[in-house]
């Protein structure tokens, strides 16, 4: 097989062409015309077995012959040591489909795209070769999508030794899943925006109908589940007009989560402004700061409570949509970087908008590893 490097600059010379589902090896092109024809044949496959990804480094291959004619040309495709300290924990949605149509979100089903598990678990080994600890798979709602988010949650643990945490809605958690998967999660997230089911009814979480919505009787089952399997139980609540008012503590106190977050109504174009493309109107939804301070306020004994109001949340979290693009949030909408598959972490990152300095702030880094045999890893 020839080798060849890329002429261009890496990773900008470089085009992800084809991931081995087997072992993960993948197959880079020089030129998106070559990326689109290059495919691994049977016969490759058995080959593949031998290409392994090491370090950050990828290997070129320009598919002109079945003959190795020289050593294999290795590339850097991305610098680490640069982008280390910032991607140390990533949200990955998986997909954007969703089962819920809670009406304040901002990270909307507009399209029901999801990569291949192949490549999938190859965006995972570049945020990890990157410097990425701990890894949140998110949606839409992650278990509409139950063996993709299994293979992921054990890949990155076993593979990457990153911690593992997921955010769902808590509506299609499965005992099964959770014997198969479980011990592969570190914290399992499960958003609750009310205790009342008439407000669930109202904010979109469950069944519309305001006397049978069972949103919460289905959270008190996943922690059930959570405390069987030793895995963190946390709590998401976004706070809006229809919740402002309520006194989550009691059930709060019972639930006893790991981690309570409590973000104020975010508005972002093109999700749930209002726009002529968007699929919410969330502006009703909004709280003002005194309502969402009076809210936290309210809990303010509950132990577990991260508030995060939106100048706090906006830009303070590292993003990567279904196709493993980072989405810069600083301008009010999602603006999706290009694939790091296609460029690599380092920069694909310097076109998210990421505020790293309010990430530390609002404490972004936590111990967030679960007792594994040996205790909690704290991370500093």
């Amino acid at each position: 097989r020839n080798q060849t490097r890329p002429t261009n600059k890496a990773p900008s010379g470089i085009w992800l062409a084809d991931v081995c589902d087997h072992c993960h090896c993948f197959y880079v092109a020089t030129s998106p015309a070559t990326a689109h024809k290059l495919k691994i044949t049977k016969k490759e496959r058995m080959i593949c077995q031998l290409l392994q990804l090491i370090g950050a480094a990828a290997i070129t291959i320009t598919k002109t012959s079945m003959m190795m004619t020289s050593a294999p040309t290795v590339t850097s495709a991305y610098n680490p040591s640069s982008v280390a300290s910032r991607v140390k924990s990533v949200n990955y949605f998986i997909s954007r489909e969703c089962n819920y149509n809670c009406k304040f979100c901002f990270h909307t089903q507009t399209n029901t795209n999801k990569l291949p598990t192949g490549r999938a678990k190859l965006g995972l080994q570049l945020l990890q070769h990157s410097g990425t600890e701990k890894i949140n798979f998110a949606g839409g709602e992650p278990f509409l999508n139950p063996e993709l988010l299994g293979e992921l949650c054990q890949y990155a643990h076993e593979e990457c030794g990153m911690a593992v945490s997921i955010i769902s809605n808590g509506s299609l958690i499965r005992p099964d899943w959770m014997e198969r998967y479980g011990e592969y999660v570190d914290i399992l997230g499960v958003s609750v925006d009310s205790f009342d089911p008439a407000t669930n009814a109202l904010i979109g979480r469950g069944t519309g109908d305001t006397t049978k919505n069972q949103h919460a009787s289905r959270v008190l089952k996943v922690r059930e589940m959570c405390s069987k399997h030793g895995i963190l139980f946390k709590m998401n609540t976004v706070v809006c007009s229809l919740n402002h008012d309520e006194d989550m503590n009691e059930y709060v106190t019972s639930l006893d989560p790991y981690r309570w977050k409590a973000f104020q109504c975010l508005i972002l174009e093109g999700e749930n402004a209002g726009g002529v493309n968007d699929i919410n109107d969330a502006r009703k939804l909004q709280v003002t700061e005194k309502q969402f301070d009076a809210f936290i306020q309210r809990h303010s004994e509950q132990n577990a409570l991260i508030p995060e109001p939106n100048t706090v949340m906006q830009n303070s979290y590292l993003l990567l949509d279904e196709e493993l693009r980072f989405l810069d949030c600083s301008k009010n909408g999602k603006i999706p970087s290009q694939s790091i598959l296609e460029v690599g972490v380092d920069r694909a990152l310097s076109q998210a908008g990421f505020d790293d300095e309010m990430f530390q702030q609002r404490g972004g880094i936590f111990e967030w590893t679960r007792t594994r045999d040996g205790g909690n890893k704290m991370i500093s």
